[in-house]
């Protein structure tokens, strides 16, 4: 399922303050060394991040885990030259794919044992993971020989899903911990599925009830997201929960819309599109807002997309910071200062010079949210 801030801020236990909005803790998760930029694809609850790197001169990419306040270079499968990592369950496992520039394949990472290669389908060579649940099954696609189709991988062994009915080709892009799957599955058009164990692969439909649409991410509970369109309008991020599909519509001025992922709590995340380019969203409470208006005006960011969230609210995605595409986290605040017997039991104590720059932050940032009035 798709899923850190400096010291302090990561060790204050921030909360939320009647119905004044709070806002955002923006962390740079920064590039590797010799990275050039940088995307974050997941979360888990621990708010360790998955991503990569990209590099300059035609290097390519490396996956990365950032944790601690440190990226670390997860390397690649032996033999290859480049790597993503696209999710990250509780366990710390960590799937995406790794390349040698002409064959593809999904791998699982485990801390303490390092990279797996899943292999592929019979038939074919070449494949990709795009999520992970706490059971450690995952899920993508892989080639069959002449057509892409959705794989589940669990206890060691990667399982066909087939498409659905008159279909050639299917991913899965996401599981959640009952083992429901989400995708995508393609003929004469494409239609976002669910597929359960015992009941098979389920036709999502469409926003418009013919066209496109793509399911990127599950939860718990079942409720799916992704984007709908038709043949000839622009896409929609929707809801897909209780049997219906609501269109999530778009930021103010916006033309189109793609949601990502969704958390235990229906809060969820993507981007909308409109005349000012991309800009990343979190919707909640049936409100649609855009990420940037809860950042500090002095951030200096363009939020552009928002790729996941955690149980926590913690959000990943990619945005320009100075110029440059970098990863970014954001952590939720409120304008209340913790006391300073708080910060004592917390291990903050407020004395010496460390105390005092701590002071200092808490004080500047409850101001700039007295002024923008968040």
């Amino acid at each position: 399922m798709r899923r850190v801030q400096g010291p302090i801020a990561a060790a204050i236990l921030w909360t939320w303050c009647g119905a004044v909005q709070a806002g955002y803790i923006i962390t740079d998760l920064g590039v590797l060394p010799g990275g050039v930029s940088s995307t974050a694809y997941g979360i888990n609850d621990a708010g360790a991040v998955v991503g990569s790197t990209s590099f300059s001169g035609g290097a390519g990419q490396r996956a990365f885990v950032y944790a601690g306040g440190v990226m670390n270079d997860l390397g690649t499968l032996p033999g290859d030259t480049s790597s993503v990592a696209i999710d990250i369950n509780d366990a710390g496992q960590v799937v995406g794919v790794s390349s040698n520039g002409s064959v593809a394949s999904a791998f699982l990472y485990t801390p303490g044992s390092g990279f797996t290669n899943l292999g592929a389908l019979p038939g074919g060579a070449t494949s990709r993971a795009e999520g992970i649940n706490d059971a450690g099954q995952v899920v993508g696609g892989a080639t069959t020989g002449s057509a892409q189709h959705a794989f589940l991988y669990s206890g060691g062994v990667m399982t066909d899903l087939g498409t659905l009915p008159g279909d050639v080709s299917s991913v899965a892009n996401d599981i959640n911990d009952a083992g429901q799957i989400v995708g995508a599955s393609t003929g004469s058009s494409t239609h976002a599925f669910l597929y359960s164990s015992g009941t098979g692969m389920m036709d999502l439909g469409t926003l418009t009830g013919s066209g496109v649409s793509v399911a990127n991410a599950l939860n718990n509970a079942g409720d799916v997201v992704g984007y709908s369109s038709s043949a000839s309008g622009p896409a929609h991020a929707f809801l897909y929960s209780g049997g219906v599909m609501t269109d999530l519509g778009t930021l103010a001025g916006g033309t189109a819309s793609l949601a990502w992922d969704i958390n235990a709590s229906g809060d969820i995340v993507g981007y909308s599109v409109g005349g000012g380019g991309s800009r990343a969203f979190l919707y909640t409470g049936g409100v649609m807002t855009d990420l940037n208006d809860l950042l500090a005006p002095s951030s200096g960011w363009t939020l552009n997309e928002a790729r996941a969230i955690n149980s926590s609210g913690q959000i990943v995605g990619t945005g320009v910071y100075n110029g440059q595409t970098h990863a970014f986290l954001l952590t939720p605040e409120a304008i209340v200062v913790p006391e300073p017997s708080s910060l004592a039991l917390m291990g903050l104590g407020m004395a010496g010079v460390a105390g005092q720059r701590l002071r200092r932050r808490l004080r500047r940032r409850s101001s700039e949210n007295r002024q923008t009035g968040t």
